[in-house]
């Protein structure tokens, strides 16, 4: 049975290899550290909410979530950036990722947000299927830009 929770600073060694796994998905270089660091820096200072799937003691996946504030909604609730979603290859399939996301519209409704938002790369199919499953719609009014610093 697949269990979904929020995870804190003390499931930071079993959140690091996940995180690392899905970097490298993105074609970042793996760097435990790294992923150690920044997903602690994260939790400890309240910046990101973070659910882990379990199963037996393993740990199937992760979803990681970002408060933001929507100006052209203008509405108190915020919005939640969904910004990292992760099922490790041997558990895809088996509704892990839908049962992270579920637990993202959860906490959506509990917080009284007034939405999610998340991005995908374009080539993730499988990704853009469960989201669309799950009512999500893809916006074609606006383009994304990104400066890298």
């Amino acid at each position: 049975m697949i269990s979904v929770r929020e995870a804190n600073e003390s499931d930071i060694d079993r959140l690091t290899p996940l995180f690392d796994a899905y970097r490298q998905f993105y074609d970042r270089p793996s760097d435990l550290a790294l992923c150690r660091d920044f997903l602690s820096r994260r939790l400890e200072r309240g910046e990101s909410v973070v659910f882990l799937a379990e199963e037996d003691g393993a740990t199937l996946g992760f979803v990681q979530l970002y408060p933001l504030f929507s100006s052209t909604s203008a509405r108190p609730g915020r919005l939640w950036l969904l910004n990292d979603l992760f099922v490790v290859p041997n558990a895809r399939g088996r509704g892990v990722g839908r049962s992270l996301m579920n637990r993202a519209r959860q906490l959506a409704d509990e917080t009284e947000a007034c939405g999610l938002e998340l991005a995908t790369a374009r080539t993730n199919l499988s990704a853009q299927a469960l989201y669309e499953s799950l009512g999500y719609r893809r916006d074609d009014d606006f383009f994304r830009y990104e400066l890298h610093l």
